[in-house]
């Protein structure tokens, strides 16, 4: 049953510019559609998660990994009788301004735009579905509600000053009361992001030979389900095994999410959407011995996966692609596709300039990058990774 707090589109913030609603689906529903059919959410399948997306076919996506979130999503936001449809929109929303090759090329970027006001990934995400997104006739960008909007810009929590130009120039136009916590929907979408990653970067991180099962025995939550699923299941083969033992996990996580965010939203007892928002506190949370717990699986990753040598020498490579393309258009933006010459950026002007050379790099995917860097460089930059590619285990 919906609760009283939970997001409702009959009483939804509207759009920028106003529409005429759906006989047959909601503003949230109509929000989610939008976001899958934009060209952003399709290049995602060519972005990185954590490897490089040519490296091989099994390993997730910005992709796959935002449908993933979204789905866990769904599942906690329907039991805590929240709007699944925004919780839905705001998931497939929130990588969507990632740049090629993920957190590396974000760095890359961010160190490139320090001159002209850094990069952040989230604020991007907010640029492209009410901007950069050109295909309605009536307005750039997709015109998503308020509310899914709010939920992409501030679901990690409120947004400090000084704010990333690109959700500056927007919030100035349509605020989107910046200082405030977001809806309990896009708190649940922050938070089925964590249980994503951290459910598949292990799966990820065993099936490519960076750690073992014996590895990650000793970790919580993680010892305690290849225990109980040799207990059941004694003999089972090792990728049953494997994935019997991730799916506990994957459930201790959502279940734990569940039975605290319960407890805490009785404890405020919101009368609407509004008073979550002035809460002054997330209503969406684990518990602080889950918490603790995911520490520590997270610091065994970033040890054993995001900065394991093979990971890092694909990252200093792609890196180095970035770091090249970027003067490469700046020094010479006529090499931009012609309609991204469209004449609403001066090209004498070096912030605009600036801007737009980065919106167009964080838009390309993995292999776009690379393919343009082997353009304008002669250098197959990955040439060697045969020689220290992933293997599939």
């Amino acid at each position: 049953m919906r609760q009283p707090h939970a997001c409702d589109p009959a009483t939804a913030r509207g759009r920028r510019h106003p529409e005429e609603e759906s006989a047959f689906r909601s503003c949230f529903q109509r929000d989610r559609d939008r976001i899958i059919h934009c060209s952003a959410f399709r290049r995602l399948k060519h972005k990185t998660q954590v490897f490089v997306e040519h490296e091989g076919d099994f390993y997730r996506t910005r992709l796959t990994h935002s449908i993933e979130v979204a789905q866990v999503g769904r599942t906690i936001a329907g039991a805590l009788g929240l709007n699944i449809d925004l919780t839905e929109a705001v998931a497939l929303a929130h990588d969507l301004g990632h740049t090629p090759f993920g957190h590396t090329g974000e760095d890359a970027l961010d160190e490139l735009m320090a001159p002209w006001g850094g990069f952040d990934h989230n604020a991007q995400s907010i640029r492209i579905v009410t901007s950069l997104e050109r295909h309605y006739a009536e307005f750039d960008g997709l015109n998503l509600t308020w509310d899914t909007l709010e939920g992409i810009a501030k679901h990690n929590g409120p947004v400090p000053d000084p704010l990333p130009y690109a959700l500056s120039e927007y919030n100035a136009l349509h605020d989107l009361e910046l200082h405030t916590h977001a809806s309990a929907e896009a708190q649940v979408a922050a938070l089925s992001d964590d249980i994503a990653y951290n459910n598949h970067d292990l799966h990820d991180g065993l099936r490519a030979g960076l750690f073992t099962e014996d590895q990650i025995a000793g970790l919580p939550i993680v010892g305690e389900a290849y225990k109980e699923v040799d207990r059941l299941y004694p003999g089972l083969d090792a990728y049953r095994r494997r994935h019997e033992a991730l799916r506990r996990v994957f459930g201790a996580m959502v279940e734990d999410l569940i039975d605290t965010s319960r407890a805490l939203l009785d404890g405020v007892a919101p009368a609407d959407a509004s008073a979550i928002r002035h809460a002054g506190k997330p209503v969406i949370a684990f518990s602080q011995g889950m918490f603790d717990d995911l520490k520590q699986i997270r610091s065994f990753l970033f040890s054993n996966m995001y900065r394991a040598p093979r990971v890092m020498a694909q990252r200093a490579r792609v890196t180095t692609a970035l770091m090249d393309l970027f003067p490469i258009y700046m020094n010479d933006p006529r090499l931009l596709p012609l309609r991204w010459q469209s004449g609403e950026v001066d090209l004498t002007d070096e912030a605009g300039v600036a801007r737009l050379v980065a919106d167009y790099i964080a838009g390309m995917t993995d292999r776009y990058a690379l393919q343009q860097h082997a353009r304008f460089t002669g250098t197959d930059i990955l040439r060697d990774v045969g020689d220290t590619g992933l293997p599939e285990t």
